[in-house]
């Protein structure tokens, strides 16, 4: 059963915020590990989600190995939610229902608008817990100068027996 009122941040959240409300962090967070991969079964369109938008995640620090089949579920939902646009792009948002002598009684709305206008919800409340929207951004503060690539000192610091070192 879920928890009544706002949810709270995550403290790596907060650290990089400066903890605004200056309230006690919770140190004993669980912290996950790096190294996600993307699930099997995404169907094409979701692979290619996956492939623009993992490494734009992990570099925001937003993606760790456990939140794989989320972003897996929300790759999924925008393939599906693109397939109706393009659906809807091609055919309109509606058709036309014939009486029996003919003519238009109404127009209905084809399945797709709705399966768009379902997903777009969830879509944007995914997209805020990755951080994808200018809001949810807002809430993250990165450390100045931060690289996914380490210096040859920092990695010969930590792997001294590769480059043929005593450690």
């Amino acid at each position: 059963m879920p928890r009544p009122g706002r949810r709270p941040k995550p403290t790596a959240i907060k650290k990089a915020a400066g903890n605004p409300g200056r309230r006690p962090l919770n140190e004993n967070e669980p912290q996950p590990e790096d190294g996600v991969r993307s699930p099997y079964g995404l169907s094409p369109r979701a692979k290619s989600a996956w492939r623009r938008l993992s490494p734009q995640l992990k570099k925001m620090g937003c993606l760790k190995r456990i939140d794989a089949e989320a972003l897996a579920r929300y790759c999924t939902l925008l393939a599906r939610y693109w397939e109706a646009e393009k659906f809807i792009e091609k055919h309109g948002t509606s058709y036309p229902i014939r009486g029996e002598n003919g003519k238009v009684k109404y127009l209905q709305q084809v399945p797709q608008v709705g399966m768009a206008n379902k997903l777009a919800p969830l879509l944007a409340k995914l997209e805020q817990e990755f951080g994808m929207t200018p809001s949810a951004r807002a809430a993250i503060s990165l450390p100045p100068g931060e690289s996914d690539e380490e210096s040859i000192e920092a990695f010969a610091a930590r792997k001294p027996r590769l480059l043929g070192r005593a450690g």
